[in-house]
Protein backbone atom coordinates (compact mmCIF):
# COMPACT_ATOMS: atom_id res chain seq x y z
CA UNK A 1 0.00 0.00 0.00
CA UNK A 2 1.32 3.52 -0.88
CA UNK A 3 0.35 6.51 0.21
CA UNK A 4 2.63 8.78 -1.89
CA UNK A 5 3.26 8.06 -5.45
CA UNK A 6 6.53 6.02 -6.09
CA UNK A 7 7.74 8.52 -9.10
CA UNK A 8 7.49 12.25 -6.59
CA UNK A 9 10.36 13.40 -5.57
CA UNK A 10 9.30 15.75 -2.39
CA UNK A 11 12.21 18.25 -1.96
CA UNK A 12 13.24 17.43 1.75
CA UNK A 13 16.45 18.75 1.79
CA UNK A 14 15.37 22.30 -0.02
CA UNK A 15 13.30 22.73 3.68
CA UNK A 16 16.41 21.26 5.74
CA UNK A 17 17.83 24.22 6.98
CA UNK A 18 14.10 25.41 8.28
CA UNK A 19 13.46 22.07 10.16
CA UNK A 20 17.39 21.67 11.88
CA UNK A 21 16.28 25.23 13.30
CA UNK A 22 13.05 23.82 14.82
CA UNK A 23 14.98 21.27 16.36
CA UNK A 24 17.49 23.07 17.68
CA UNK A 25 14.86 25.15 19.23
CA UNK A 26 12.76 22.47 20.61
CA UNK A 27 16.43 20.71 22.21
CA UNK A 28 17.31 23.95 23.45
CA UNK A 29 13.87 24.45 25.29
CA UNK A 30 14.15 20.84 26.87
CA UNK A 31 17.35 21.34 27.90
CA UNK A 32 16.12 24.49 29.66
CA UNK A 33 13.23 22.48 31.05
CA UNK A 34 15.22 20.00 32.50
CA UNK A 35 17.16 22.71 34.31
CA UNK A 36 14.92 24.82 35.68
CA UNK A 37 11.87 22.14 36.10
CA UNK A 38 13.84 19.57 36.22
CA UNK A 39 12.64 15.45 36.50
CA UNK A 40 10.55 14.34 38.81
CA UNK A 41 11.75 10.81 39.86
CA UNK A 42 9.29 8.60 40.86
CA UNK A 43 9.82 5.60 43.24
CA UNK A 44 12.18 3.33 41.40
CA UNK A 45 14.75 6.05 41.10
CA UNK A 46 14.15 8.15 44.75
CA UNK A 47 13.27 5.91 46.71
CA UNK A 48 10.56 5.93 48.94
CA UNK A 49 7.09 3.79 50.04
CA UNK A 50 3.96 3.65 48.19
CA UNK A 51 0.32 2.12 48.94
CA UNK A 52 -2.29 2.19 46.43
CA UNK A 53 -5.44 2.45 48.34
CA UNK A 54 -9.13 1.49 46.66
CA UNK A 55 -12.45 2.66 48.55
CA UNK A 56 -15.94 1.68 47.57
CA UNK A 57 -17.08 4.83 47.46
CA UNK A 58 -15.01 8.64 46.17
CA UNK A 59 -11.90 8.67 48.41
CA UNK A 60 -12.28 10.89 51.12
CA UNK A 61 -8.72 12.47 50.32
CA UNK A 62 -8.64 15.52 53.32
CA UNK A 63 -10.17 12.85 55.56
CA UNK A 64 -7.23 10.29 54.73
CA UNK A 65 -5.14 13.58 55.00
CA UNK A 66 -5.93 13.92 57.97
CA UNK A 67 -5.74 10.51 59.54
CA UNK A 68 -2.31 9.84 57.51
CA UNK A 69 -0.42 13.07 59.28
CA UNK A 70 -1.39 11.55 62.90
CA UNK A 71 1.72 9.10 62.27
CA UNK A 72 4.82 11.43 62.24
CA UNK A 73 6.02 9.23 60.16
CA UNK A 74 3.65 10.17 57.22
CA UNK A 75 2.93 13.62 57.82
CA UNK A 76 4.87 14.49 54.88
CA UNK A 77 3.11 11.95 52.98
CA UNK A 78 1.47 13.18 49.35
CA UNK A 79 -1.72 12.11 48.57
CA UNK A 80 -3.36 11.49 44.87
CA UNK A 81 -6.20 10.09 42.82
CA UNK A 82 -4.89 7.36 41.02
CA UNK A 83 -6.66 6.63 37.65
CA UNK A 84 -10.39 7.06 39.26
CA UNK A 85 -11.66 9.05 42.36
CA UNK A 86 -12.16 5.33 44.24
CA UNK A 87 -8.38 5.18 44.47
CA UNK A 88 -5.87 6.83 45.94
CA UNK A 89 -2.04 6.66 46.03
CA UNK A 90 -0.09 7.80 49.05
CA UNK A 91 3.44 8.36 48.76
CA UNK A 92 6.36 9.17 51.81
CA UNK A 93 9.78 8.80 52.31
CA UNK A 94 11.18 5.07 53.10
CA UNK A 95 12.64 4.86 56.73
CA UNK A 96 14.39 2.27 58.50
CA UNK A 97 11.28 1.11 60.66
CA UNK A 98 8.97 1.44 57.27
CA UNK A 99 10.94 -1.08 55.79
CA UNK A 100 10.87 -3.43 58.80
CA UNK A 101 7.53 -3.02 59.97
CA UNK A 102 4.13 -4.21 57.96
CA UNK A 103 3.73 -0.63 56.37
CA UNK A 104 -0.13 -1.63 55.15
CA UNK A 105 -1.20 -2.92 58.38
CA UNK A 106 -0.06 0.49 59.21
CA UNK A 107 -2.24 2.62 57.08
CA UNK A 108 -4.78 0.27 57.45
CA UNK A 109 -5.21 1.63 60.92
CA UNK A 110 -4.54 5.19 60.74
CA UNK A 111 -7.55 4.88 58.27
CA UNK A 112 -10.35 3.06 59.65
CA UNK A 113 -13.20 5.36 59.97
CA UNK A 114 -12.76 6.93 56.42
CA UNK A 115 -15.09 4.52 54.96
CA UNK A 116 -14.57 0.44 53.17
CA UNK A 117 -11.38 0.28 51.52
CA UNK A 118 -8.51 -2.31 50.13
CA UNK A 119 -5.00 -1.75 50.14
CA UNK A 120 -4.31 -3.16 46.71
CA UNK A 121 -0.61 -2.73 47.13
CA UNK A 122 2.69 -1.54 49.22
CA UNK A 123 5.91 -0.56 47.43
CA UNK A 124 8.92 -0.11 49.04
CA UNK A 125 12.63 1.33 47.23
CA UNK A 126 15.11 2.14 49.52
CA UNK A 127 16.99 5.46 48.73
CA UNK A 128 20.20 3.41 47.83
CA UNK A 129 18.32 0.64 45.74
CA UNK A 130 16.69 3.34 43.77
CA UNK A 131 19.98 6.08 43.25
CA UNK A 132 21.93 2.30 41.99
CA UNK A 133 19.00 1.78 39.40
CA UNK A 134 18.97 5.57 38.49
CA UNK A 135 22.75 5.10 37.66
CA UNK A 136 22.04 1.95 35.56
CA UNK A 137 19.75 3.05 34.13
CA UNK A 138 21.73 5.95 32.44
CA UNK A 139 24.44 4.06 31.80
CA UNK A 140 21.85 1.45 30.09
CA UNK A 141 20.88 4.60 27.64
CA UNK A 142 25.49 5.55 27.51
CA UNK A 143 26.22 1.82 26.34
CA UNK A 144 23.26 1.72 23.98
CA UNK A 145 24.44 5.15 21.93
CA UNK A 146 28.07 3.59 22.16
CA UNK A 147 26.79 0.44 20.57
CA UNK A 148 24.45 2.12 17.92
CA UNK A 149 27.58 4.45 16.84
CA UNK A 150 29.57 1.43 16.49
CA UNK A 151 27.34 -0.85 14.60
CA UNK A 152 26.14 1.37 11.92
CA UNK A 153 29.82 2.61 11.44
CA UNK A 154 30.69 -0.73 10.78
CA UNK A 155 27.39 -1.64 8.25
CA UNK A 156 27.70 1.95 7.05
CA UNK A 157 29.90 4.59 7.25
CA UNK A 158 31.60 6.60 10.17
CA UNK A 159 29.35 9.99 8.88
CA UNK A 160 26.18 7.83 8.77
CA UNK A 161 26.90 6.60 12.74
CA UNK A 162 26.62 10.12 13.94
CA UNK A 163 24.48 11.60 11.85
CA UNK A 164 21.85 8.69 13.52
CA UNK A 165 23.72 9.20 17.18
CA UNK A 166 22.52 12.92 16.61
CA UNK A 167 19.56 12.39 16.19
CA UNK A 168 18.71 9.45 18.64
CA UNK A 169 19.97 12.18 21.43
CA UNK A 170 17.97 14.62 19.60
CA UNK A 171 14.97 12.59 19.89
CA UNK A 172 15.92 11.57 23.82
CA UNK A 173 16.23 15.24 24.41
CA UNK A 174 12.82 15.79 23.27
CA UNK A 175 10.98 13.30 24.69
CA UNK A 176 12.79 14.21 28.21
CA UNK A 177 11.53 17.86 27.65
CA UNK A 178 7.98 16.48 27.20
CA UNK A 179 8.18 14.44 30.33
CA UNK A 180 9.57 17.58 32.58
CA UNK A 181 7.00 19.48 30.84
CA UNK A 182 4.24 17.40 31.55
CA UNK A 183 5.52 16.42 35.21
CA UNK A 184 5.23 12.48 34.27
CA UNK A 185 6.96 9.84 36.66
CA UNK A 186 10.76 8.97 35.55
CA UNK A 187 10.63 5.78 36.93
CA UNK A 188 11.71 2.35 34.93
CA UNK A 189 8.59 2.50 32.77
CA UNK A 190 9.97 5.49 31.72
CA UNK A 191 13.41 4.81 30.96
CA UNK A 192 12.06 0.95 28.80
CA UNK A 193 9.97 3.87 26.75
CA UNK A 194 13.44 5.60 26.00
CA UNK A 195 14.94 2.64 25.07
CA UNK A 196 11.93 1.32 23.28
CA UNK A 197 12.22 4.88 21.34
CA UNK A 198 15.68 4.68 20.97
CA UNK A 199 14.98 1.11 18.96
CA UNK A 200 12.32 2.62 16.79
CA UNK A 201 14.07 5.35 15.90
CA UNK A 202 17.30 3.99 14.45
CA UNK A 203 15.09 1.07 12.64
CA UNK A 204 13.54 4.38 10.52
CA UNK A 205 17.11 5.70 10.22
CA UNK A 206 18.72 2.74 9.00
CA UNK A 207 16.05 1.97 6.35
CA UNK A 208 16.23 5.74 5.11
CA UNK A 209 20.28 5.12 5.00
CA UNK A 210 19.98 1.81 3.28
CA UNK A 211 18.12 3.59 0.70
CA UNK A 212 20.41 6.02 0.42
CA UNK A 213 23.29 3.46 0.05
CA UNK A 214 21.56 2.12 -3.06
CA UNK A 215 20.82 5.05 -4.62
CA UNK A 216 23.92 6.09 -4.64
CA UNK A 217 25.68 3.18 -6.20
CA UNK A 218 22.43 3.15 -8.68
CA UNK A 219 22.71 6.68 -9.71
CA UNK A 220 25.51 8.44 -11.81
CA UNK A 221 24.72 11.44 -10.57
CA UNK A 222 26.81 12.97 -7.54
CA UNK A 223 24.07 15.40 -6.31
CA UNK A 224 23.83 14.17 -2.60
CA UNK A 225 21.05 16.49 -1.88
CA UNK A 226 18.80 14.92 -5.36
CA UNK A 227 19.95 11.35 -3.78
CA UNK A 228 18.62 12.04 -0.38
CA UNK A 229 15.27 13.33 -1.67
CA UNK A 230 14.72 10.29 -3.84
CA UNK A 231 15.57 7.51 -0.66
CA UNK A 232 13.37 9.56 1.67
CA UNK A 233 10.68 10.04 -1.05
CA UNK A 234 10.68 6.29 -1.92
CA UNK A 235 10.04 4.76 2.34
CA UNK A 236 8.09 7.89 3.07
CA UNK A 237 5.11 5.66 2.62
CA UNK A 238 6.28 2.90 4.71
CA UNK A 239 7.66 5.32 7.11
CA UNK A 240 3.75 7.04 7.49
CA UNK A 241 2.19 3.75 7.66
CA UNK A 242 4.72 2.21 10.39
CA UNK A 243 4.38 5.27 12.28
CA UNK A 244 0.80 5.67 12.22
CA UNK A 245 0.22 1.85 13.43
CA UNK A 246 2.25 2.41 16.08
CA UNK A 247 1.09 5.91 17.11
CA UNK A 248 -2.68 4.11 17.39
CA UNK A 249 -1.91 1.83 19.27
CA UNK A 250 0.33 3.37 22.11
CA UNK A 251 -2.65 6.29 22.09
CA UNK A 252 -4.77 3.43 23.03
CA UNK A 253 -2.77 2.26 25.74
CA UNK A 254 -1.99 5.59 26.98
CA UNK A 255 -5.84 6.59 26.79
CA UNK A 256 -7.28 3.08 28.19
CA UNK A 257 -4.21 1.58 29.88
CA UNK A 258 -4.65 3.65 32.87
CA UNK A 259 -2.37 5.13 35.32
CA UNK A 260 -0.27 2.74 35.90
CA UNK A 261 1.54 3.22 32.07
CA UNK A 262 0.89 6.73 31.87
CA UNK A 263 4.89 7.26 32.36
CA UNK A 264 5.34 4.57 29.45
CA UNK A 265 2.86 5.54 26.84
CA UNK A 266 3.23 9.30 26.89
CA UNK A 267 7.08 8.76 26.55
CA UNK A 268 6.76 6.90 23.82
CA UNK A 269 3.71 8.64 22.43
CA UNK A 270 5.92 11.69 22.15
CA UNK A 271 8.97 9.78 20.71
CA UNK A 272 7.45 8.06 18.32
CA UNK A 273 6.23 11.22 16.62
CA UNK A 274 9.70 12.73 17.20
CA UNK A 275 11.05 9.93 15.68
CA UNK A 276 9.65 9.58 12.78
CA UNK A 277 10.54 13.33 12.01
CA UNK A 278 13.89 13.21 13.39
CA UNK A 279 14.43 10.20 10.34
CA UNK A 280 13.47 12.19 7.65
CA UNK A 281 13.94 15.93 8.59
CA UNK A 282 16.90 15.63 11.11
CA UNK A 283 19.29 12.37 10.46
CA UNK A 284 19.84 12.54 6.24
CA UNK A 285 20.44 16.43 6.31
CA UNK A 286 22.98 15.70 8.84
CA UNK A 287 25.02 13.97 6.28
CA UNK A 288 25.83 16.91 4.37
CA UNK A 289 26.69 19.00 7.36
CA UNK A 290 29.20 16.05 8.35
CA UNK A 291 31.11 16.77 4.67
CA UNK A 292 29.45 13.34 3.17
CA UNK A 293 31.00 13.41 -0.27
CA UNK A 294 29.27 10.73 -3.34
CA UNK A 295 32.43 10.49 -5.04
CA UNK A 296 34.66 9.67 -1.77
CA UNK A 297 32.07 6.68 -0.99
CA UNK A 298 32.06 4.92 -4.43
CA UNK A 299 35.78 5.46 -4.27
CA UNK A 300 35.95 3.70 -0.91
CA UNK A 301 33.80 1.41 -2.25
CA UNK A 302 35.73 0.35 -5.12
CA UNK A 303 38.70 0.02 -3.19
CA UNK A 304 37.02 -1.90 -0.99
CA UNK A 305 35.51 -4.61 -3.73
CA UNK A 306 38.92 -4.68 -5.29
CA UNK A 307 40.19 -5.64 -1.94
CA UNK A 308 38.02 -8.61 -0.98
CA UNK A 309 38.09 -9.50 -5.07
CA UNK A 310 42.40 -9.96 -4.28
CA UNK A 311 41.76 -11.78 -1.24
CA UNK A 312 39.90 -14.29 -2.82
CA UNK A 313 42.14 -14.77 -6.10
CA UNK A 314 44.60 -15.09 -2.99
CA UNK A 315 42.58 -17.74 -1.40
CA UNK A 316 41.95 -19.52 -4.52
CA UNK A 317 45.45 -19.94 -5.61
CA UNK A 318 46.50 -21.09 -2.43
CA UNK A 319 43.90 -24.09 -2.47
CA UNK A 320 45.30 -24.92 -6.05
CA UNK A 321 48.95 -25.11 -4.25
CA UNK A 322 50.26 -21.80 -6.58
CA UNK A 323 51.07 -19.93 -3.37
Amino acid sequence: MEIFKGDKIFDFMGKSKFFISISIILMLTSYVLLATKGLNYGLDFKGGTLVQVKYEKNAPIRKIRDSISKDSEFKNATITEFGSPKEVIIKFATSSSSVKEDTGDKIRSLLKGTGNFKIRRVDIVGPKVGGELREKGLLAMVLSILAILVYVAFRFEWRFAVASVAALVHDVSIALGAVALFHIDVNLDTLAAILTLMGYSLNDTIIVFDRIREGIHETKRYDLFHVINDAVSKTLSRTTLTSLTTFFVVLTLYLFGGEIIVAFSFTLLVGIVVGTYSSIFVASPLLKWFGFNIEDFKRKAVQKDKAKAEKKKMREMYERGMV
